[in-house]
């Protein structure tokens, strides 16, 4: 199990980052959401956390959208 965090843009989903502990990746996810580039940006439209686990499942643990 890993945690996967994705920018979301006009091109689709890119990965950013492979986290081993929630943690690490909550606090990615945090950094980014409040990073002045990211929200200023325009091209990059949101963040998705998302845990992976065997057999390429994946569950959405979090999501936040740039306005």
């Amino acid at each position: 199990m890993s945690f996967v965090l994705y920018t979301h843009d006009g091109w689709g989903r890119v990965p950013v980052g492979e986290f081993a502990t929630l943690a690490e990746a909550r606090n990615a996810f945090e950094t980014l959401v409040n990073d002045p580039w990211y929200r200023a940006d325009g091209g990059v439209r949101g963040l998705e956390l998302v845990e992976t686990g065997p057999a390429d499942q994946a569950r959405r643990i979090d999501w936040l959208a740039f306005s």
